[in-house]
Protein backbone atom coordinates (compact mmCIF):
# COMPACT_ATOMS: atom_id res chain seq x y z
CA UNK A 1 0.00 0.00 0.00
CA UNK A 2 1.49 3.49 -1.07
CA UNK A 3 0.16 5.14 2.52
CA UNK A 4 -2.44 4.49 5.33
CA UNK A 5 -6.46 5.27 4.96
CA UNK A 6 -7.82 6.14 7.87
CA UNK A 7 -11.97 7.45 8.65
CA UNK A 8 -14.32 6.48 11.66
CA UNK A 9 -17.22 4.98 12.39
CA UNK A 10 -19.52 7.98 10.76
CA UNK A 11 -18.18 6.77 7.65
CA UNK A 12 -21.22 4.42 7.96
CA UNK A 13 -19.25 1.78 5.73
CA UNK A 14 -20.06 -2.11 6.04
CA UNK A 15 -18.04 -4.53 5.82
CA UNK A 16 -17.31 -5.21 2.34
CA UNK A 17 -16.72 -1.54 1.79
CA UNK A 18 -13.86 -1.50 3.93
CA UNK A 19 -11.00 -2.85 2.28
CA UNK A 20 -7.89 -0.97 3.14
CA UNK A 21 -9.85 1.21 5.68
CA UNK A 22 -9.67 1.37 9.22
CA UNK A 23 -11.81 2.86 11.46
CA UNK A 24 -11.10 4.81 14.55
CA UNK A 25 -14.18 4.57 17.36
CA UNK A 26 -16.95 7.06 18.27
CA UNK A 27 -17.95 7.81 21.45
CA UNK A 28 -21.31 8.14 22.44
CA UNK A 29 -23.30 8.98 25.82
CA UNK A 30 -26.46 7.10 26.28
CA UNK A 31 -28.78 8.10 29.09
CA UNK A 32 -25.42 9.29 31.19
CA UNK A 33 -23.67 6.34 30.14
CA UNK A 34 -20.49 6.47 28.17
CA UNK A 35 -20.32 3.75 25.00
CA UNK A 36 -17.95 3.54 22.21
CA UNK A 37 -19.10 2.49 18.76
CA UNK A 38 -16.48 0.95 16.26
CA UNK A 39 -17.91 1.60 13.44
CA UNK A 40 -19.43 -2.07 12.74
CA UNK A 41 -22.87 -0.91 10.62
CA UNK A 42 -23.09 -4.10 9.65
CA UNK A 43 -24.42 -5.68 13.37
CA UNK A 44 -25.50 -2.13 14.53
CA UNK A 45 -29.13 -2.74 15.80
CA UNK A 46 -30.47 0.01 13.93
CA UNK A 47 -34.14 -1.00 15.39
CA UNK A 48 -33.39 -0.72 19.24
CA UNK A 49 -31.49 2.11 19.03
CA UNK A 50 -33.51 4.56 16.94
CA UNK A 51 -36.61 3.12 19.00
CA UNK A 52 -34.73 4.08 21.89
CA UNK A 53 -34.51 8.12 20.65
CA UNK A 54 -38.27 7.17 19.68
CA UNK A 55 -39.32 6.53 23.16
CA UNK A 56 -37.05 9.85 24.45
CA UNK A 57 -33.43 8.29 25.18
CA UNK A 58 -31.00 10.59 25.93
CA UNK A 59 -27.87 10.33 23.27
CA UNK A 60 -24.98 12.90 23.34
CA UNK A 61 -22.25 12.81 20.86
CA UNK A 62 -18.87 13.73 21.48
CA UNK A 63 -15.74 14.65 18.65
CA UNK A 64 -12.98 12.50 18.06
CA UNK A 65 -9.95 14.22 20.09
CA UNK A 66 -6.56 15.22 18.74
CA UNK A 67 -4.80 12.89 21.50
CA UNK A 68 -6.64 9.89 19.66
CA UNK A 69 -5.29 10.54 16.27
CA UNK A 70 -1.58 11.21 18.22
CA UNK A 71 -1.65 7.78 19.87
CA UNK A 72 -3.24 6.44 16.87
CA UNK A 73 -1.15 7.76 14.33
CA UNK A 74 2.59 8.03 15.51
CA UNK A 75 3.59 4.70 15.74
CA UNK A 76 2.57 3.92 11.92
CA UNK A 77 4.29 7.29 11.30
CA UNK A 78 7.50 6.05 12.89
CA UNK A 79 7.40 2.90 11.05
CA UNK A 80 7.71 4.69 7.43
CA UNK A 81 4.03 5.04 6.41
CA UNK A 82 2.15 8.51 5.16
CA UNK A 83 -1.59 8.12 6.34
CA UNK A 84 -5.08 9.86 4.68
CA UNK A 85 -7.89 10.15 7.04
CA UNK A 86 -11.03 11.27 5.89
CA UNK A 87 -13.01 13.21 8.39
CA UNK A 88 -16.52 14.09 8.85
CA UNK A 89 -17.92 17.98 7.89
CA UNK A 90 -15.98 20.65 9.77
CA UNK A 91 -19.61 22.12 9.22
CA UNK A 92 -20.86 19.83 11.83
CA UNK A 93 -17.58 18.59 14.20
CA UNK A 94 -14.69 20.09 15.53
CA UNK A 95 -13.15 16.79 14.86
CA UNK A 96 -11.85 18.10 11.42
CA UNK A 97 -9.82 20.62 13.83
CA UNK A 98 -8.77 17.91 16.46
CA UNK A 99 -7.28 16.11 13.39
CA UNK A 100 -5.87 19.15 11.67
CA UNK A 101 -4.08 20.12 14.53
CA UNK A 102 -2.83 16.48 15.48
CA UNK A 103 -1.37 16.10 11.48
CA UNK A 104 0.46 19.34 11.95
CA UNK A 105 1.79 18.63 15.49
CA UNK A 106 2.44 14.92 13.91
CA UNK A 107 4.64 15.90 10.51
CA UNK A 108 6.90 18.07 12.66
CA UNK A 109 7.82 15.01 15.06
CA UNK A 110 8.34 12.90 11.83
CA UNK A 111 10.07 15.10 9.33
CA UNK A 112 9.38 13.89 5.90
CA UNK A 113 6.10 11.58 6.84
CA UNK A 114 2.96 13.03 5.50
CA UNK A 115 -0.61 13.47 7.59
CA UNK A 116 -3.28 14.78 5.56
CA UNK A 117 -7.22 15.45 6.73
CA UNK A 118 -9.45 15.61 3.82
CA UNK A 119 -12.65 17.70 4.94
CA UNK A 120 -15.46 15.59 3.30
CA UNK A 121 -18.25 18.73 4.00
CA UNK A 122 -20.18 15.37 5.10
CA UNK A 123 -21.22 12.84 7.20
CA UNK A 124 -21.92 8.82 7.11
CA UNK A 125 -21.40 7.78 2.96
CA UNK A 126 -20.25 11.11 2.42
CA UNK A 127 -17.54 10.86 4.07
CA UNK A 128 -17.53 7.01 3.99
CA UNK A 129 -17.18 7.28 0.00
CA UNK A 130 -14.21 9.38 -0.48
CA UNK A 131 -12.52 6.77 2.23
CA UNK A 132 -13.10 4.18 -0.22
CA UNK A 133 -11.56 5.91 -3.26
CA UNK A 134 -8.63 7.07 -0.71
CA UNK A 135 -8.09 3.37 0.01
CA UNK A 136 -8.56 2.55 -3.70
CA UNK A 137 -5.72 4.73 -4.48
CA UNK A 138 -3.49 3.63 -1.73
CA UNK A 139 -3.75 0.35 -3.83
CA UNK A 140 -3.33 1.81 -7.28
CA UNK A 141 0.34 3.27 -5.86
CA UNK A 142 -0.38 6.63 -6.02
CA UNK A 143 1.79 9.19 -3.61
CA UNK A 144 -0.03 10.47 -1.03
CA UNK A 145 0.33 14.11 -1.51
CA UNK A 146 -0.75 13.14 -5.10
CA UNK A 147 -3.94 11.03 -3.15
CA UNK A 148 -4.69 14.18 -0.90
CA UNK A 149 -4.94 16.38 -3.90
CA UNK A 150 -7.44 14.16 -5.98
CA UNK A 151 -9.92 13.85 -2.84
CA UNK A 152 -9.95 17.63 -1.46
CA UNK A 153 -10.96 17.99 -5.64
CA UNK A 154 -13.37 14.94 -5.17
CA UNK A 155 -15.65 16.73 -2.25
CA UNK A 156 -17.38 18.89 -4.19
CA UNK A 157 -18.86 16.18 -5.91
CA UNK A 158 -19.49 14.03 -3.40
CA UNK A 159 -23.23 14.70 -2.78
CA UNK A 160 -25.66 14.09 -0.17
CA UNK A 161 -29.64 14.38 -0.16
CA UNK A 162 -31.56 13.61 2.75
CA UNK A 163 -34.91 14.15 4.60
CA UNK A 164 -36.06 13.59 8.34
CA UNK A 165 -39.04 12.54 9.62
CA UNK A 166 -39.03 14.35 12.85
CA UNK A 167 -37.24 18.07 12.76
CA UNK A 168 -37.09 17.94 16.43
CA UNK A 169 -33.98 16.29 17.10
CA UNK A 170 -32.14 18.85 14.42
CA UNK A 171 -33.81 21.51 16.95
CA UNK A 172 -32.44 19.40 19.65
CA UNK A 173 -28.68 19.99 18.29
CA UNK A 174 -29.53 23.51 17.05
CA UNK A 175 -29.75 22.42 13.27
CA UNK A 176 -32.83 24.17 13.11
CA UNK A 177 -35.14 26.33 15.00
CA UNK A 178 -37.35 25.47 17.72
CA UNK A 179 -40.41 27.42 15.35
CA UNK A 180 -39.48 25.84 12.22
CA UNK A 181 -39.87 22.25 13.30
CA UNK A 182 -43.44 23.13 14.93
CA UNK A 183 -44.43 24.35 12.09
CA UNK A 184 -43.41 21.89 10.29
CA UNK A 185 -44.49 19.17 12.25
CA UNK A 186 -47.90 20.84 12.12
CA UNK A 187 -48.20 21.00 8.48
CA UNK A 188 -46.47 17.52 7.64
CA UNK A 189 -43.88 19.18 5.98
CA UNK A 190 -40.56 17.54 5.07
CA UNK A 191 -37.25 19.15 4.39
CA UNK A 192 -34.68 18.20 1.39
CA UNK A 193 -31.00 18.94 3.30
CA UNK A 194 -28.14 18.79 2.13
CA UNK A 195 -24.23 19.20 3.25
CA UNK A 196 -23.20 22.74 1.31
CA UNK A 197 -20.18 23.76 0.09
CA UNK A 198 -19.03 24.91 3.39
CA UNK A 199 -20.26 21.19 4.86
CA UNK A 200 -23.48 22.88 6.70
CA UNK A 201 -26.37 21.15 6.77
CA UNK A 202 -29.04 23.39 4.64
CA UNK A 203 -32.67 23.15 3.28
CA UNK A 204 -32.96 23.04 -0.49
CA UNK A 205 -36.20 22.95 -0.69
CA UNK A 206 -39.55 21.77 1.38
CA UNK A 207 -42.38 19.48 0.35
CA UNK A 208 -45.45 17.89 1.99
CA UNK A 209 -45.63 14.17 3.29
CA UNK A 210 -43.41 11.48 3.25
CA UNK A 211 -43.90 10.30 -0.37
CA UNK A 212 -43.42 13.64 -1.77
CA UNK A 213 -39.87 13.90 -0.08
CA UNK A 214 -38.27 10.09 -1.14
CA UNK A 215 -39.58 11.60 -4.50
CA UNK A 216 -37.59 14.63 -4.48
CA UNK A 217 -34.42 13.09 -2.96
CA UNK A 218 -34.67 10.83 -6.00
CA UNK A 219 -35.24 13.68 -7.85
CA UNK A 220 -31.73 15.48 -6.82
CA UNK A 221 -29.92 12.26 -8.03
CA UNK A 222 -31.62 12.41 -11.38
CA UNK A 223 -30.32 16.17 -11.70
CA UNK A 224 -27.06 16.25 -10.21
CA UNK A 225 -25.51 12.82 -10.72
CA UNK A 226 -22.00 12.09 -13.34
CA UNK A 227 -23.24 9.50 -14.87
CA UNK A 228 -19.66 7.32 -15.83
CA UNK A 229 -18.06 3.97 -14.68
CA UNK A 230 -17.11 5.70 -11.10
CA UNK A 231 -20.83 6.39 -10.01
CA UNK A 232 -21.39 4.27 -6.72
CA UNK A 233 -25.12 5.19 -5.24
CA UNK A 234 -25.49 4.47 -0.93
CA UNK A 235 -29.01 4.67 0.80
CA UNK A 236 -29.18 5.14 4.77
CA UNK A 237 -31.64 4.77 6.75
CA UNK A 238 -33.07 5.39 9.94
CA UNK A 239 -34.94 2.50 10.84
CA UNK A 240 -37.28 3.53 7.58
CA UNK A 241 -35.88 0.42 5.07
CA UNK A 242 -39.41 -0.02 3.37
CA UNK A 243 -38.56 3.96 2.58
CA UNK A 244 -35.21 3.07 1.71
CA UNK A 245 -36.41 0.30 -1.06
CA UNK A 246 -38.64 2.78 -2.18
CA UNK A 247 -35.82 5.30 -3.23
CA UNK A 248 -33.66 2.82 -4.43
CA UNK A 249 -36.47 1.78 -6.73
CA UNK A 250 -36.38 5.38 -7.97
CA UNK A 251 -32.55 5.55 -8.65
CA UNK A 252 -32.95 2.32 -10.39
CA UNK A 253 -35.82 3.70 -12.44
CA UNK A 254 -33.13 6.83 -13.76
CA UNK A 255 -30.16 4.48 -13.71
CA UNK A 256 -30.99 0.73 -13.90
CA UNK A 257 -27.66 -0.56 -13.35
CA UNK A 258 -25.51 1.40 -11.02
CA UNK A 259 -23.88 0.43 -7.92
CA UNK A 260 -25.68 0.26 -4.90
CA UNK A 261 -25.55 -0.07 -1.36
CA UNK A 262 -28.17 0.15 1.56
CA UNK A 263 -27.88 -0.11 4.67
CA UNK A 264 -29.03 1.45 8.10
CA UNK A 265 -27.38 4.88 8.93
CA UNK A 266 -25.03 5.00 11.38
CA UNK A 267 -25.89 5.84 15.19
CA UNK A 268 -23.33 9.28 16.03
CA UNK A 269 -24.72 10.86 13.18
CA UNK A 270 -28.11 9.59 13.80
CA UNK A 271 -28.52 10.36 17.29
CA UNK A 272 -28.98 14.22 15.37
CA UNK A 273 -31.24 13.24 12.78
CA UNK A 274 -33.32 10.81 14.51
CA UNK A 275 -35.45 7.92 13.26
CA UNK A 276 -36.88 8.23 9.76
CA UNK A 277 -33.93 9.70 8.72
CA UNK A 278 -33.21 8.97 4.77
CA UNK A 279 -30.34 9.87 2.84
CA UNK A 280 -28.82 8.94 -0.75
CA UNK A 281 -25.21 9.82 -1.01
CA UNK A 282 -23.66 9.74 -4.82
CA UNK A 283 -21.19 11.46 -7.09
CA UNK A 284 -22.39 14.15 -8.99
CA UNK A 285 -21.80 17.88 -10.32
CA UNK A 286 -20.59 20.56 -7.90
CA UNK A 287 -23.56 21.01 -4.84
Amino acid sequence: MGFLVFADGTANLPKSMLDGIDLLPCELIVDCVPQTYQGDVDSFDAHTYYEGLRNGKNIRTTLLNTQLFLSRFSPLLEQGHDIIYVAMSSGISGTYAAARIASLELMDLYPGRFVHIVDSHGCGFGNGLLAVMAARLSREGVDAREAADILDAEVPHTCQYFTVDDLNFLKRTGRVSGMTAKIATVLNIKPILYGDSTGHIVSCAKVRGRRAAIEAVAKKYEEKRLDGPEQYVCISHGDCLEDAEKLAELVRGITPDVPMTICQHEPFSGSHVGPGMLGLFFRGIER
